[in-house]
């Protein structure tokens, strides 16, 4: 990435660098003082940039939390568009549980973020509406594997890929969020297999 920054010219350099920095030092202050707690001054002061800079480039301390939660949310998407051509169940079975695991092992490997962004979603519309359209994007990701497994004569033709693509990803994100909270009431090992059977087991021939 540096490389193509340093194609740039001088002044859209410092942008970029100056944008990167409102990230970094506002990631560390949403992780220090949580998503309400956090102002943009104290974003601006751990950045060291002048006050009206910040400004140019984030609103309010809610733009800056939904660029940083995209960024984070773009792991996940590298997760769920995994390639999917499977040629048999137990095939799907495997890539299905694979997928499951990178996803739950994902948000614990980025709790602190991701007890944030649970603690802003509660609190700030706007992030609401962007969560809500991230969720869209992956019951649509999930959707094209279900119409793929159902060409395939892999999957059940008459369920609803949109429909089951959203309880299949209600699923996983209630325990998502469970493992993320520290409501750790089952091993994880045994919530991927669960999870995976009942979804195979209702939508695979």
């Amino acid at each position: 990435m540096n490389n193509s920054i340093d194609q740039l010219p001088a002044r859209q350099q410092q942008a970029l660098k100056t944008r990167q920095k409102l990230l970094q030092a506002g990631k560390e202050v949403f992780l220090e003082n949580g998503f309400q707690k956090a102002t943009i001054s104290q974003v601006i002061k751990k950045a060291k940039t002048g006050y009206g800079t910040a400004y140019v480039y984030f609103k309010n301390k809610d733009e800056l939390f939904i660029t940083l939660m995209e960024d984070l949310m773009n792991q996940f998407y590298e997760v769920a568009e995994m390639p999917f051509k499977p040629q048999a169940k137990e095939e799907a079975y495997e890539n299905i549980k694979k997928q499951v695991r990178l996803f739950l092992q994902l948000a614990l490997d980025e709790r602190d973020m991701m007890k944030v962004v649970k603690e802003a979603i509660g609190v700030s519309p706007e992030i609401e509406e962007k969560w809500y359209g991230i969720r869209e994007r992956f019951i649509e990701r999930i959707s094209v594997d279900i119409r793929y497994a159902q060409s395939q004569k892999l999957a059940k033709e008459n369920l609803n890929p949109a429909l089951t693509a959203r309880g299949w990803f209600y699923s996983n994100e209630m325990f998502m969020w469970e493992l993320v909270m520290n409501k750790e009431k089952y091993q994880m090992d045994d919530v991927i297999v669960n999870l995976t059977r009942m979804y195979t087991g209702g939508l695979y021939e």
